[in-house]
């Protein structure tokens, strides 16, 4: 099954930017939708944004439309998400995932370890 590893988190003032890569280590990569999930201390794990198997339709949550951007290389079996205008709410473990099958509404099975990102103001 899928093995997924997170980088790229960090400390970072308000304003500031961080990118976080997501490397996939399944041979069938670009078969399947992905999403970044953060979680905060004492609060539950929330969607942040999401990308179809070929790149082609991206979803995100409110809180971090125009702010936040996802992708992907299928090539490099890479996912990304670009964020930018960090605030401190955005302080959370972000996760990323892979849904189990090909169905748009298909359920995300396979969880990486997280990746702290912390942003200061």
């Amino acid at each position: 099954q899928e093995q997924l590893v997170e980088s790229g988190g960090g400390l970072v003032q308000a304003g500031g930017s961080l990118r976080l890569s997501c490397v996939a280590s399944g041979r069938t990569f670009s078969l399947y939708g992905m999403g970044w999930f953060r979680q905060a201390p004492g609060k539950e794990r929330e969607f942040v944004a999401a990308i179809n198997w070929n790149g082609a339709r991206k979803d995100y949550a409110n809180s971090v439309k125009g702010r936040f951007t996802i992708s992907r290389d299928n090539a490099k079996n890479t996912m990304y998400l670009q964020m930018n205008n960090l605030q401190p709410e955005d302080t959370a473990a972000y996760y990323c995932a892979r849904r189990r099958g090909g169905n748009p509404g298909s359920e995300y099975g396979y969880w990486g370890q997280g990746t702290q990102v912390t942003v200061s103001s």
